[in-house]
């Protein structure tokens, strides 16, 4: 009796975290700041809502791809200010939101592992936003762009929050009352959104996924069955391609306007 196997990178697949990394990577692009509440550098997107509805539809590595690339189109679009420092970041913030998310959805997939899988996720993201700004964006700025000089950072951090700010007590204004809420408000807005469509959309990738790639017999011991099939090869070969061509157009972007 076969058993039934399916190529992880199905042609579905691939095309699904086109989409989403699209989205994804358009959202990313129409940052905004929030002047009244925070510091003008802290700028929100809704990039994260197709990235998580993305991981949890296809799964974490799925939405690790899909973080990937969405900051890449950013950098092809509006490039970057920060040297690369803080893509970065973002990057590393996205995918301790939705790996974590995806990895115990992956194996609660019921609606109170949904919420503890973005319950995890929430607090992973958050606490690595703390972090880099912590240990990197805030000193690769003040290098950077002050010339090492905090005059610039406290002096928006007091139009927030008055003389108390100073430079002694930067770390603890700006870590607990700006980085800490603005990125629980960022991945809230994406649980919010997430929650009530993310099973339909799971359904209906699945739906198309058994249309157009309908599963294969799989021999099981056989030397076949260990074998990439031609079309997984190639699709493999196309993703690889097209990331490579992501990042050749971002590092030509970057070189080209310097």
């Amino acid at each position: 009796m076969y058993k039934t196997r399916r190529s992880y990178f199905s042609a579905t697949r691939v095309a699904v975290i086109a989409m989403f990394a699209t989205l994804a990577g358009l959202l990313y692009v129409f940052g905004f700041p929030i002047a009244a509440a925070f510091p003008f550098w802290l700028e929100l997107n809704f990039s994260d809502i197709p990235a998580l509805i993305g991981t949890f539809a296809l799964g974490p590595v799925s939405g690790a791809i899909i973080v990937f690339v969405k900051i890449l189109i950013k950098l092809i679009i509006k490039g970057t200010s920060t040297v690369f420092v803080g893509e970065l970041a973002d990057l590393v913030i996205g995918v301790a939101f939705v790996v974590p998310s995806g990895l115990i959805y992956k194996k609660m997939r019921t609606f109170k592992g949904a919420l503890l899988a973005m319950a995890v996720g929430t607090v992973c993201s958050t606490t690595m936003s703390i972090l880099a700004n912590w240990l990197v964006l805030v000193p690769f700025y003040r290098q950077l762009f002050f010339k090492g000089s905090w005059d610039p950072l406290v002096g928006a951090m007091q139009a927030l929050f008055g003389e108390r700010c100073t430079q002694a007590t930067f770390y603890n204004f700006y870590l607990w009352c700006s980085v800490l809420p603005f990125n629980l408000m960022r991945c809230i807005i994406a649980v919010v959104v997430t929650l009530p469509v993310y099973k339909h959309i799971s359904r209906l990738i699945n739906k198309l996924n058994d249309k157009l790639t309908p599963p294969k017999p799989d021999g099981g011991e056989g030397e076949g069955a260990k074998k990439l099939d031609k079309r997984t090869v190639i699709t493999i070969i196309v993703v690889a391609v097209v990331c490579a061509l992501l990042v050749a157009g971002v590092l030509l972007r970057y070189f080209l306007t310097k």
